[in-house]
This record gives structure tokens, C-alpha cells and sequence, in this order.
């Protein structure tokens, strides 16, 4: 989930050019039918969606019991991974953009194999 299509369209590329199955959202206003839908392993998701932040759409993903396990990567260019912590939302694990290729395979395949 990133409003920046060129991040996402990469993402995606990236993700599954390594077999994996990728569903992708520009913002966060249809992120609990999304994963209703695609039961996702592992979500990716933007600090800053644009008239969302990602960090209240992690907290209420982990709050709900539908959707607690589900391990969430939050990506951020302007957040460090303390600020992330501070905002309550009980990411996993965060990656910071820019990001290498071969750092966001390993995260994606850690919590996608868990």
C-alpha cells in the first residue's frame, strides 16, 4: 500500500518477479475488504498515504482479530524506525525507502515464511 504509483508499480515488479502473489492499493480506504479478499501473508505499507496515515491503518489491522497476525512492513522515506515504535501501531518490522531490492526479498520472504 503506497500512494506513489511509481513505488508501488516497483514493489510489485520486484515481489513478483520472486513468485510471489501481489495485490496493491493506493491508499487505505478499501485495506479491510483488500485483505477480506486476498488473505495477504505480509502487508507492505506506507507512513504516508496522502490523506491517510499508515500508521492508524497498522494499529487498527493489529487491533482487529481478523487480522493481528498478519506480519506489516511499514516503509517510510521521513520516519525513522523510533518514531514508528512511539506511534503505537505494532508494526513487525520497517523498511526505509530508499530502499535495496535485495533488503525488501529477504524482509518480504522472512514473513511470508512465518
Amino acid at each position: 500500500m503506497d500512494d506513489d504509483d511509481d513505488i508501488r508499480n516497483m514493489i510489485y515488479l520486484i515481489l513478483e518477479g520472486e513468485g510471489y502473489e501481489v495485490s496493491e492499493l493506493a491508499d487505505g480506504h478499501s485495506v479491510n475488504s483488500t485483505v477480506d479478499d486476498f488473505h495477504p501473508d505480509v502487508i507492505l505499507l506506507d507512513v504516508m498515504l496522502g490523506d491517510m496515515d499508515g500508521r492508524d491503518i497498522c494499529r487498527e489491522l493489529k487491533l482487529a482479530a481478523a487480522t493481528e497476525a498478519i506480519p506489516i512492513i511499514m516503509v517510510s522515506a521521513s520516519h525513522q524506525q523510533e518514531v514508528l515504535k512511539d506511534g503505537g501501531c505494532r508494526a513487525n518490522d520497517y523498511l526505509a525507502k530508499p530502499f535495496d531490492i535485495d533488503v525488501l526479498i529477504q524482509k518480504v520472504g522472512f514473513y511470508a515464511a512465518a
